[in-house]
C-alpha cells in the first residue's frame, strides 16, 4: 500500500539505533536490559507542542508467519489522520511473551519508513515500562527513534493494581516489583481500563493525558484503532 498523506512537508523518520533481529530469544532478553538503560524516564515532552502522534500495529495470518504492519500519522491538535502506510513481512522471531518487539518492530519499520512526515510522539498498541525487564514494544520503539512514547494495551503483562474509578478519566497505578510502571485508565465510563505506560522522555501523567485526550469516542485511541483496522484491512487484502 503506498502511503497516503494530507501533510505539505517532508521529513523522513529514521531509525538512530540499530541491532540484529534475528537473534535468539536468550540474546534479546540481555538486548533488552542493555537497550533499557537507555530509556529516559524523566520527561522530556512538553505536550503543548506536541502536533504529530505515529501510532503503530501489527496483524497477522493465522496460517503462515507473515505479519502486517501500520504506521498512522494523527493530528493532535486537530483530531484527524493525515497519513498512512502499511508493510508486510514475514515474522522470523518466534511468538515469546515479552519479546513481543522483536516480532513485530522488523515490520513496523518498514511501514514507517513509507512516511515521510515530521513525529513529535509515538503510541504503541503495547507496553512500556510494565514489563519484565522495563523495555516493552512502546520503549523499543521510542530508544530507536529517540522520540517520547507511550504504550497503551488492553491487557495487563505484569504488576496489580485496585480497581479504577468507574468515570472517563478515573485511574489507578500499576505496580510491579515496589515500582509505578504504568496506569490502568478508564477511558470512557463503565468501560474495561486500558493500561498506559510510558516508553521513552514522557512521564505517567503525561502518557495518560494523550490517551485520553486521544479517546475521544472509543475505549482506545482513535489512532490505535485506525493502525489496527488498517493492518487487518490489509492483512485481508492480501490473503
Amino acid at each position: 500500500m503506498s502511503p497516503k498523506s494530507l501533510f505539505t512537508g517532508c521529513v523522513t523518520l529514521q531509525p538512530l539505533v540499530q541491532h540484529s533481529w534475528c537473534i535468539s530469544p536468550r540474546r534479546a532478553r540481555a538486548l533488552q536490559r542493555q537497550l533499557a538503560a537507555a530509556v529516559i524516564r524523566n520527561p522530556t515532552c512538553d505536550l503543548r507542542r506536541i502536533r504529530w502522534v505515529l501510532a503503530t500495529d501489527v496483524s497477522y495470518a493465522r496460517e503462515t508467519d507473515t505479519c502486517y504492519g501500520a504506521a498512522v500519522i494523527w493530528d493532535y491538535r486537530r483530531q484527524r489522520e493525515l497519513a498512512a502506510a502499511t508493510a508486510r513481512r514475514r515474522a522470523r522471531f518466534p511468538y515469546v511473551p515479552g519479546l513481543l518487539s522483536f516480532r513485530e518492530i522488523p515490520v513496523l519499520l518498514a511501514a514507517i519508513a513509507k512516511l515521510d512526515h515530521r513525529v513529535d510522539l509515538m503510541l504503541a498498541e503495547g507496553q512500556g515500562w510494565a514489563h519484565p525487564r522495563g523495555f516493552g514494544l512502546a520503549c523499543h520503539l521510542g530508544v530507536i527513534y529517540d522520540l517520547p512514547a507511550v504504550g497503551c494495551a488492553k491487557t495487563r503483562l505484569v504488576g496489580h493494581h485496585r480497581e479504577p474509578a468507574a468515570g472517563r478519566g478515573g485511574w489507578t497505578a500499576l505496580h510491579y516489583r515496589g515500582l509505578i510502571v504504568g496506569s490502568v485508565l478508564r477511558t470512557w465510563t463503565q468501560v474495561k481500563p486500558v493500561y498506559v505506560s510510558p516508553g521513552h522522555r514522557i512521564s505517567l501523567a503525561q502518557g495518560r493525558r494523550v490517551v485520553l485526550r486521544l479517546s475521544d469516542r472509543y475505549r482506545l485511541p482513535e489512532p490505535l484503532r485506525r493502525a489496527h483496522a488498517l493492518a487487518n484491512q490489509v492483512r485481508r487484502d492480501q490473503a
